[in-house]
């Protein structure tokens, strides 16, 4: 296969995963493979292979732009180069010599507390119809593993068969970059996964699998698309980062440390966490107007 030719599968496997995991519009989708597609052609059909010093020419090219449009182009190729790496494409990620022009970053997606109560009814409705459906039993643990342990897409269809125990509170994750992190289970999500491992044959090397691999990233997203839709949910607004985002947002407005938060979704700098912190702010104006000690002192004056 040509250079040029690699370029395109590995964009293609890429814009795959964004569509799965994290729920992109398809003008979301287009934007990226635009951008991609411009910087391969840049690098002479070479984009993935390409090195550090090789990338920073692209940053030069693009003085002349204006900042926003530098901003989506190298934010396109970093997460596309992270991609590579956590895939095991490439062993480095140069996405680092790319410009970084301050811009105004973008509020992630969430759902609210009444929206996964739905989407936990949705569960039970179906449950109550057909106990013992293998498919509502998988789904069942997806959505606690999701939403109740903050699991990225890929974590979660590539959990080893053995990964949940029923006397273990939680279970060590290698996650993006190869970093491990601790990530507690609760009582909920570990029966959810006992009772649908009891559907599975013996042996087996996933906890989720599919063929002669595991469930794929893909069918994940269309299944919670499908749990949206029957919930009242829109499906666009439904992936597994999503819900992920939903663990981290329902984590903060419950009180829960900002540097708990990022450990428990293994970001390796804490600006990252950080933008979660916009979904508190209604609850911390409240929390100062009716706790600080200056509120009791105005209140005890003539």
């Amino acid at each position: 296969m040509t250079a040029a030719g690699e370029d395109a599968r590995l964009i293609d496997r890429f814009l795959e995963m964004l569509a799965a995991e994290a729920g992109a519009a398809r003008n979301t989708l287009a934007a990226y493979r635009s951008d991609l597609n411009g910087a391969s052609e840049q690098l002479g059909g070479r984009l993935a292979a390409a090195t550090p010093e090789t990338l920073a020419t692209l940053g030069e090219a693009w003085a002349s732009f204006a900042r926003a449009t530098v901003a989506r182009k190298a934010a396109a190729l970093r997460r596309f180069f992270a991609f590579l790496k956590e895939e095991g494409h490439r062993p480095d990620d140069p996405g680092h010599v790319l410009p970084k022009p301050a811009t105004a970053r973008s509020l992630p997606r969430t759902l609210d507390h009444g929206e996964v109560d739905r989407l936990f009814a949705e569960i039970e409705r179906r449950r109550a119809l057909d106990p013992e459906r293998p498919e509502t039993l998988r789904l069942a643990a997806f959505l606690e593993l999701l939403y109740g342990s903050g699991l990225r897409a890929t974590e979660l269809v590539s959990l080893p068969r053995g990964a949940i125990r029923g006397d273990a509170p939680f279970l060590i994750l290698r996650g993006k970059g190869g970093r491990e992190r601790l990530v507690p289970i609760s009582d909920r999500a570990r029966a959810a996964v006992a009772v649908w491992a009891r559907t599975l044959p013996p042996g087996g090397t996933y906890l989720f699998p599919s063929g002669k691999g595991h469930i794929s990233r893909v069918r994940l997203y269309q299944l919670l698309t499908a749990l949206a839709a029957d919930a009242g949910i829109p499906p666009g607004r439904l992936s597994p980062h999503v819900l992920r985002h939903a663990f981290a947002t329902h984590l903060l407005e419950g009180g829960a440390d900002l540097r708990a938060l990022q450990m428990l979704l293994g970001h390796a700098d804490i600006a990252t966490t950080q933008i979660y912190t916009h979904v508190d702010a209604r609850r911390l104006v409240e929390l100062v107007n009716a706790r600080h000690p200056l509120v009791d002192a105005g209140r005890s004056r003539p």
